[in-house]
């Protein structure tokens, strides 16, 4: 059962926000109550249904145990209260998901970095797979996309890439995509055919609203200077470049992909943001004492999370311990959805079972 007094505070909150965007608010206070609001009606959606069927369920208990009514009709009201168990079992369980404490972040869109590690051309190879991958997914995902930055490497590989990522919910499936993927594969520079393995970064940051980023002027150096081509080569004759270091965390942020200036400041400003924002995240939830991490791991970077095995045709996550034979789709982005939903799935059935364990 959820307590009765959880569900009230929750009803009475959403019509608290609910007052206060109708009073006029503006501004920041009114991004935030509008993101409340959004987040909470699909809550409250699940405690009416929840609560509409907890009443019929009385009214057909009612029936049943009452004497003065007849056979048929108490068969009728029998019928209906079984159905109407199976039913609250399932509203019961979805708004339990529902009222599972949320990252913040979740409804965020996203920054996904990709470097190569481990293994040269290869690396560099499968990073360019991988940025394919989310490409592709994202698209299917209705996302919008838009490359960042993105440094060649000199057979069509990458050595590392910045991919914005814009829709609502975005972290909340790609947050689990940080970390380590191994990839095993005859490298198409390899003669003998022998199999290598080779790895690349995935770092996925949420991108945080305007409100949520507070940055002073005194503490940024921007520097501007004219992009470089390949070789050293000029891609323009102005200063398109721009350079801007924090100087409070000394995280510099290079951006050269436009040929406008004022373009390349914005998307920097839109890195540094992000990589700030993530920094306050990681230093909050350092300090909570006693915080457990979830089966699907921790998002750190240097944790290795899947593999995939080109010569079997496989891809494994080590975290769920889930294994699909169906590499071409998985690596095309077609079949992403299948990890990433499995991992989402995992995520809230842990922390709904230490929910269930608490209470």
């Amino acid at each position: 059962m959820i307590p009765t007094a959880k569900l009230e505070r929750l009803l009475d909150r959403f019509h608290a926000v609910e007052a206060e965007l109708a009073s006029g608010v503006a501004g920041g206070t009114y991004v935030k109550l509008s993101k409340e609001h959004a987040e909470l009606a699909p809550v409250i959606a699940a405690v009416e249904a929840y609560r509409s069927a907890e009443k019929q369920f009385g009214e057909a208990d009612a029936l049943v145990n009452d004497p003065s009514v007849d056979s048929e009709m108490r068969a009728l009201a029998e019928q209906e209260r079984a159905e109407l168990k199976v039913q609250i079992e399932g509203l019961e369980r979805d708004l339990k998901l529902k009222l599972l404490p949320k990252d913040a972040a979740d409804s965020s869109s996203a920054i996904v970095e990709i470097r190569a590690g481990t293994g040269g051309d290869e690396a560099a190879l499968f990073a360019a797979d991988l940025l394919g991958m989310y490409q592709r997914y994202c698209q299917l995902q209705g996302w919008k996309t838009e490359l960042m930055s993105m440094s060649e490497s000199d057979l069509g590989g990458i050595k590392d890439a910045t991919l914005d990522v814009i829709g609502t919910g975005v972290y909340a499936k790609l947050k689990f995509e940080s970390g380590v993927h191994r990839v095993q594969r005859v490298p198409v520079t390899e003669a003998s055919g022998r199999i290598h393995t080779s790895a690349a970064t995935v770092a996925v940051l949420p991108e945080p609203e305007d409100v949520d980023v507070v940055i002073n002027d005194k503490d940024l150096r921007i520097d501007v200077y004219r992009a470089q081509g390949a070789g050293g080569q000029h891609v323009n004759k102005t200063e398109s470049a721009v350079r801007i270091t924090h100087l409070p965390t000394g995280i510099a942020i290079a951006q050269q992909t436009e040929k406008s200036q004022h373009k390349n400041k914005a998307q920097a400003m839109k890195m540094l943001k992000a990589k700030l924002f993530d920094m306050e995240r990681e230093r909050i939830d350092k300090q909570r004492a006693g915080e457990r991490k979830s089966m699907v791991g921790s998002g750190d970077r240097s944790e290795r999370i899947r593999t995939y095995n080109f010569p079997q045709g496989r891809v494994t996550d080590h975290r769920i311990n889930l294994t699909l034979y169906k590499l071409d789709r998985i690596i095309s982005g077609d079949d992403l959805g299948e990890i990433v939903d499995a991992l989402v799935t995992e995520d809230q059935a842990s922390r709904l079972a230490e929910l269930e364990t608490d209470a």
